[in-house]
């Protein structure tokens, strides 16, 4: 709902003609921000201002559009003092050794967040869900952040969002020919840090099932050699706030073999989906005489056909709830 200010207009044509798009504009704050946290917060801040700005739009342009103009010029001030978001694999060299110390904590670094495929637009209407989920996955966000921030604005309005070079141009209050050499320096250079995983797909929904059961199954009986089946040879995983990250079956699987899979039913994992990937909330048994589990983090997978690429680790509990799930469960394995 609209928030509650004085206005002049009509609280019900402002919702009718607006709150359709939330769902796409928070995927849209989520892309240039990295964060989903952020990004629910600039989107909060876009319906603010157009709703005290309803009686002076002239309809010189769609309400989606002006709704954009809106939100993008949000996030653009937004990160004016805000450093972008990486991924431990945007800072430093992997190890393929498993043994290597793992490097403390980096509080001090804002990390990148995955974020639900929930808020954006499921449910609803068809266009919404596909404008919405359009270029979330992780491999897209984390190249992103790597662009200055008008170029991964101007990358989103034109690649992902498909709007015309003269409607970003008004967006950004700039011309065409800055939008465009803008946009030749951005995919210049998300072709060269971008991963391969872009082109990663999923395999049909019953090989996922299959595949994600003996995944879950693995952790719950604490069997990491039951992994390397359903992991490729160069798989790779990574842990933020933890720097360090981990490359090829032979480190990730004796990683977690030594240091996460030491005893059977200390993980609890609920199935759920992030940036348009299959994804869990992660749950450790708690040291109580209770036997409950509490939260610890998001894991999402990208898959590479039958099996999984990488495995990348959100540390933080907090996620757990963003996500819809409870900060403790009862439930046992």
């Amino acid at each position: 709902m609209p928030p509650a200010v004085e206005h002049p207009g009509s609280s019900a044509e402002f919702s009718a003609r607006t709150l359709r798009y939330r769902p796409e504009l928070l995927a849209h704050c989520y892309r240039i921000l990295g964060s989903i946290h952020d990004a629910e917060d600039l989107v909060q801040e876009t319906y603010l201002r157009a709703w005290r700005g309803f009686d002076r739009f002239e309809g010189r342009s769609s309400v989606r559009r002006w709704l954009y103009k809106i939100a993008t010029m949000a996030c653009l001030t937004a990160l004016e003092t805000r450093s972008r978001r990486p991924l431990p694999s945007g800072l430093a060299a992997p190890s393929d050794d498993h043994r290597v110390p793992v490097a403390d904590r980096e509080p001090s670094v804002e990390w990148l967040q995955p974020a639900p495929d929930s808020l954006f637009g499921a449910g609803g209407d068809p266009g919404t869900v596909v404008a919405g989920r359009a270029g979330v996955r992780l491999a897209f966000i984390a190249a992103l952040q790597y662009l200055p921030a008008r170029q991964r604005a101007v990358l989103t309005l034109r690649d992902v969002l498909a709007f015309r070079t003269a409607e970003v141009a008004e967006m950004l209050d700039t011309t065409p020919a800055a939008v465009d050499a803008a946009l030749r320096r951005a995919r210049a250079h998300l072709a060269a840090e971008r991963p391969l995983e872009d082109d990663m797909t999923e395999p049909d929904d019953e090989s996922l099932r299959t595949l994600l059961d003996r995944y879950v199954d693995a952790f719950t009986r604490a069997d990491a050699t039951a992994l390397v089946s359903v992991l490729r040879a160069d798989v790779e995983m990574e842990m933020p706030p933890i720097p360090t990250w981990f490359t090829g079956r032979d480190a990730v699987v004796g990683f977690l073999g030594a240091r996460v899979l030491r005893r059977a039913g200390a993980w609890h994992m609920v199935p759920t989906r992030a940036n348009g990937q299959p994804a869990f909330a992660v749950y450790e048994r708690t040291d109580g005489s209770g036997g409950g589990y509490r939260a610890y983090g998001i894991q999402v997978l990208t898959l590479a056909g039958p099996r999984i690429a990488r495995i990348t680790v959100f540390n933080d509990p907090g996620l757990v709830t963003t996500f819809g799930f409870a900060p403790v469960t009862a439930v046992s394995p």
